[in-house]
């Protein structure tokens, strides 16, 4: 078993605003998923982007949308589970005037 804070892990800054956390991966031994947590500041995005996997996200803390293939744009906070199906468009747009904080778990060997 392996324990570890969140915050120990080095935080990487994937663009402007948006930073990645990945907790539990391949340096952990995880065969199967990848445990990522990403902050997003005020205003702050992830990549408008689609995956042939499918993707879950729960929010830890805030208040973002969450846009779709469709260009819906969904509110999520603290405590929604979001999941994202293979091929769906996505993207997490900070709304809120703090940090955006979520869960997303991916299959290992996609990153």
């Amino acid at each position: 078993m392996i324990i570890h804070h969140y915050e120990d892990v080095e935080a990487v800054e994937m663009m402007k605003g948006v930073k990645k956390r990945v907790v539990i991966g391949d340096r952990e031994g995880a065969p199967n998923f990848i445990m990522r947590i990403i902050e997003l500041e005020p205003g702050a995005s992830s990549p408008l982007h689609d995956h042939p996997w499918e993707h879950e996200i729960f929010v830890l803390k805030g208040e973002a949308t969450a846009r779709n293939s469709a260009g819906d744009e969904n509110p999520v906070g603290e405590g929604d589970a979001v999941f994202i199906p293979p091929g769906e468009e996505h993207r997490l747009t900070n709304k809120g005037e703090g940090v955006v904080r979520f869960m997303c778990l991916i299959p290992t060997g996609v990153e």
